[in-house]
């Protein structure tokens, strides 16, 4: 039987910022991670402006700018009859030096992550190991089983906190006191990549088109297309037939027709097409003796606007600052995991109805061939409001740091420079 003082269930974005920010203020802490490495393939790859200023805080400013990457410095919308691309969120007016969202693939961050963390002594992180319960003691977790997928061994880690980073498959959320609460998603997604042109628009581009709507995320030489289709209509969808779907796709893209005429291949069979069954749901409650959820095991976001990694990686900040003390002098208790959903709650509520009322007022209605304007008129007063240059900062700002930033403790920061 092995022990630690804070054991962390899942390796994503918010478990190793977790557990970084928990060993640099000298805790001991054991990251168990069910994969052999962080090669996989990741949908959500953008680093925002927040984690950007946090890894400055940390004095990893420098090593993340040597990663491969792309920045993202606004938001384009179709707006009226004839798809004009307006800029919707100006992220490049937004004060500071991290005035983008970069484009990373996730591996490359969490392995930087990873490498940081092993540096202090207080850490551990230990692949291929699968968390298959909890260990219970009077009603208090006290731990974790796990079973080793390379050798087939199993074991045991005590530990006086666990904190559940595991997503939205996570063991913590069959707690039936946990309560979860799940809310209708008019949608699915399918990821796919398109080649770029140097000719086509920068940044961050949605599209509409005839029952689906797209997000084109601008990685350099190819476009990165998040496709939103009707809930559980894939099959029907699929069985259209992909060229139907791409010839609809540029269609809906006029920039794409205005184009070079030899634009590389799109994907060449739905293989390449990977489907995204969207979930929105979170737990009524993110605690119970001896334990903590966070990140997308306490919520599941909807991806509409892009953020569900910047409140996971809040959250882990949060958590972070709230039990450091506990931790250390060993006396963490139900109120000092109850303090971190306190704080990140009404975030988590307000970013949440946000996506609901997207979801009831443009995207469902789009999705089932109707207009979201009543009349079918154009968005005319969007269209007013975009050539405000002070508005385009509010969805900018939103988008680049959510309802507001979370402070690491201050034993975590080793400042760039």
């Amino acid at each position: 039987m092995e022990r630690t003082t804070c054991c962390v269930v899942g390796g994503g974005p918010a478990g190793m910022v977790l557990g970084l920010l928990l060993a640099r203020a000298g805790v001991e802490v054991t990251v168990l991670e069910k994969h052999g490495d962080f090669l996989r393939d990741f949908r959500g790859d953008t680093v925002h402006p927040s984690t950007l200023r946090l890894l400055d805080d940390l004095g990893l400013a420098d090593r993340f700018a040597a990663l491969p990457q792309r920045h993202v410095h606004s938001i384009q919308l179709p707006i009226g009859r004839g798809g004009e691309l307006f800029t919707v969120g100006e992220i490049g007016s937004l004060p500071g030096k991290y005035n983008y969202v970069a484009m990373v693939p996730q591996w490359d961050l969490l392995d930087l992550l990873a490498d940081e963390a092993q540096r202090e002594p207080t850490f551990q992180l230990r692949t291929n190991t699968e968390v298959t319960s909890f260990l219970m003691e009077r009603g208090r977790v006290t731990g974790v089983r796990y079973r080793d997928r390379t050798s087939g061994s199993t074991g045991e880690l005590r530990a006086t906190l666990t904190v559940a980073c595991d997503g939205r498959g996570s063991l913590a959320r069959d707690l039936p006191e946990l309560g979860l609460q799940e809310f209708a998603c008019p949608m699915d997604v399918w990821w796919f990549r398109l080649p770029r042109e140097e000719s086509d628009p920068q940044g961050l581009v949605a599209n509409a088109g005839e029952r689906f709507l797209t997000a084109m995320i601008d990685r350099g030489d190819y476009w990165q297309c998040a496709a939103l289709v009707p809930k559980g209509a894939d099959a029907k969808c699929r069985a259209e037939g992909l060229d139907r779907f791409l010839a609809a796709f540029t269609e809906a893209t006029p920039w794409m027709r205005r184009g070079p005429a030899d634009r590389g291949p799109g994907p060449r069979s739905w293989d390449e097409v990977k489907l995204l069954d969207v979930r929105m749901d979170r737990l009524r409650r993110w605690h119970r003796p001896g334990l903590l959820c966070i990140g997308d095991a306490a919520h599941a976001m909807s991806p509409v606007f892009g953020i569900g990694i910047n409140l996971a990686v809040e959250d882990a900040v949060a958590a972070a600052r709230h039990l450091v003390g506990p931790l250390r002098e060993g006396t963490v208790g139900l109120a000092d995991v109850r303090a971190v959903q306190r704080r990140r709650w009404p975030t988590t509520v307000a970013t949440q109805g946000l996506q609901r009322i997207a979801h009831a007022r443009v995207i469902g209605p789009l999705l089932q061939g109707r207009s979201p304007v009543a009349g079918g008129e154009p968005l005319r007063l969007a269209e007013v409001l975009t050539r405000a240059p002070w508005l385009k900062r509010v969805p900018a700002y939103f988008l680049a740091y959510g309802a507001g930033r979370e402070r690491p403790p201050a034993e975590s920061l080793r400042r760039s420079g």
